[in-house]
């Protein structure tokens, strides 16, 4: 059986060295290989945890290398993990109402929940670890505010 022809995936093979003679033109396939070794060195993702503040999360680019964008990237993700636990704790629709519009929202509400908590584990999935910390953070918190059952300040626990 020839294992060409199998599924695995295997990284593309190295770039030509770059020849010694000097041509006044460069060839066409001198800006593929150089384009595509730039876009190979781009799409190093970490896979194991690690601080700081230098990667990618979510999307291309984003945060970058500035620590002002890293910071606004954890904030929004702390603020997408508490959305995501105030969308589960929210009668937004009651839950024992009848009728399509009722039915409607609540799946939408569903919908969106599950759209954003997909959102947090692909941001998670980066691997940086200030990103792992504010999406747990973001859920506790968020559910001990929204989710954890209680109507009001009367029965929530805390000292009045």
């Amino acid at each position: 059986m020839d294992h060409d022809h199998g599924m695995m995936m295997s990284p593309p093979p190295p770039p030509p060295p770059p020849s010694s003679s000097s041509s006044s033109s460069p060839s066409p396939s001198m800006g593929h290989n150089n384009m595509s070794m730039t876009d190979h060195n781009m799409m190093m993702m970490h896979m194991t945890f690690y601080w700081g503040k230098n990667g990618q999360i979510l999307f291309s680019g984003w945060p970058g290398i500035r620590t002002g964008m890293y910071v606004l990237a954890l904030v929004i993700v702390f603020l997408l993990a508490l959305l995501v636990e105030w969308l589960a704790g929210s009668r937004l629709a009651k839950p024992g109402g009848k009728g399509f519009v009722s039915c409607l929202l609540r799946t939408l509400v569903h919908a969106l929940r599950m759209g954003l908590a997909y959102l947090l584990m692909l941001a998670v999935m980066s691997f940086n670890v200030g990103v792992f910390i504010v999406v747990i953070v973001g859920h506790a918190l968020g559910y001990m505010v929204f989710g954890s059952g209680h109507k009001g300040s009367e029965d929530s626990g805390f000292p009045h």
